[in-house]
């Protein structure tokens, strides 16, 4: 059902692509938005080693939740920051692309667990995540992709 890697010489074996799911920040979450049309965002993420899934936190409404009500497929992608060969001017970038299904999630003891943890990403400062949590969880959804197919290459900008 998934196409298979055109340069499979530059193909990522699946433990980097999780190493990128983990490491990297932030990735472009796509849905089927407004007229068939696709509706891609910068979303931060984590990616739970426990049950493979990556999970996202966002707010109540919007065009992402109205997509998701009416189609839960989904693709995402993440990349690396990349690195520059000694003298080379192009960039070497990993980049990981999931294609899988979304469950939207209102689980407030799931919410407060699961955004500590995304929190930890970008800060360390446990009063002040906590201070967050105990003020928005109550507003926050948390959507858990479950990936059917992830893939990932190295892409060389030469």
């Amino acid at each position: 059902m998934y196409r298979e890697l055109t340069r499979k010489n530059k193909e990522l074996p699946l433990e980097i692509c999780l190493d990128v799911l983990k490491s990297e920040k932030r990735g472009v979450l796509s849905v089927l938005g407004d007229g068939g049309y696709p509706y891609g965002m910068p979303m931060n993420h984590f990616y739970n080693e426990e049950d493979g899934c990556i999970y996202f936190h966002t707010g109540i409404g919007g065009h992402r939740q109205d997509a998701l009500a009416d189609c839960n497929k989904v693709s995402f992608c993440v990349f690396d920051q990349g690195y520059a060969k000694e003298g080379e001017w192009a960039l070497n970038v990993k980049s990981v692309i999931i294609f899988g299904h979304i469950e939207i999630l209102d689980d407030q003891e799931l919410i407060a667990q699961i955004t500590r943890k995304l929190c930890y990403k970008f800060i360390r400062d446990e009063e002040y995540i906590t201070r967050e949590i105990e003020s928005f969880a109550h507003e926050t959804l948390l959507l858990r992709l479950k990936p059917e197919h992830i893939c990932g290459k190295l892409v060389t900008e030469s």
